[in-house]
């Protein structure tokens, strides 16, 4: 035993000690202070002024599921960032897209996956797409005390549950709380107008191409009425990140797909500048 904590000259002897599968507790026993929870913030007046990331969409289609997101971060009324990147693989086969304080959302994302990855190196398996979401859920808990201070992260968890063969969608609120969504669902500033986007042209037989669409339709609305999310930006050929996550795996659209997506929205709002209406019965 004795020999099993001792440091080999090439790694600390915490790397070779059998212990949790979860890199959080890991982490949290041999350095506590790397966790972004453990942070003491100096004190400040006011609302911390830190980039913030916007709207954040996903659907469900038999067979998989669509997370999107614009690609605009404001900071108070300002842009402070054309072009970030909100959607993240967590592993093959889940995804997140985050809202909120950018810089912590994006440190969050890459403890989240570490914590994938670590599970399934020392576990030789992957966590159920449940386990996955009950895990994130656990590290949006730890940010509460920042939350409190302003710099909350309310991200959107998609993946495809390969023990149930379909997609599944899960929010959070900023204290943790986990809810799985039905065919839909949206985060962010602009969330209420990309919902009601996608409540009025969702159906249960989306192809993929479909749903893909349909989520350019919803960021559309969104950036239409919301100053902190943006649109397809055709000079500057920046569009949304749009991934599908099916049985066969993660896959981020090209540039060239999400161009011609966003292309053939723009061409049809020129017809419809509200967007197409949903089908009368």
């Amino acid at each position: 035993m004795e020999a099993n904590t001792r440091s080999t000259g090439r790694l600390p002897a915490a790397f070779l000690t059998p212990g949790s599968s979860s890199f959080m507790d890991f982490l949290g026993e041999h350095q506590p202070e790397m966790l972004p929870g453990n942070r003491q913030l100096p004190p400040v007046q006011g609302v911390i002024e830190a980039p913030h990331g916007t709207t954040i969409v996903a659907v469900t289609f038999p067979g998989g599921v669509v997370l999107a997101g614009d690609r605009r971060a404001t900071m108070g009324n300002m842009i402070a960032q054309r072009d970030i990147e909100k959607v993240f693989p967590a592993d093959e086969y889940s995804a997140v897209g985050i809202a909120g304080t950018a810089g912590l959302a994006v440190e969050m994302v890459k403890l989240f996956q570490l914590e994938l990855e670590h599970f399934e190196k020392v576990e030789g398996a992957q966590l159920s797409l449940e386990g996955k979401a009950n895990r994130l859920s656990t590290m949006i808990r730890s940010n509460l005390g920042m939350a409190m201070q302003g710099l909350a992260v309310v991200p959107l968890f998609a993946g495809y549950d390969v023990d149930r063969g379909r997609g599944r969608i899960f929010s959070y609120d900023v204290t943790g709380g986990r809810s799985e969504e039905r065919n839909y669902a949206t985060t962010g500033s602009g969330s209420v107008f990309a919902r009601g986007a996608m409540k009025k042209l969702f159906r249960d037989d989306l192809t993929e191409e479909q749903a893909t669409t349909l989520v350019v339709q919803a960021l559309y609305d969104a950036a239409d009425d919301d100053s902190a999310t943006g649109g397809p930006d055709v000079a500057r050929r920046i569009y949304p990140i749009i991934t599908v996550i099916t049985e066969d795996g993660f896959r981020r659209l090209g540039e060239d797909e999400a161009a011609e997506l966003a292309g053939s929205v723009l061409q049809a709002r020129l017809e419809q500048p509200d967007g197409p209406r949903a089908a009368l019965l």
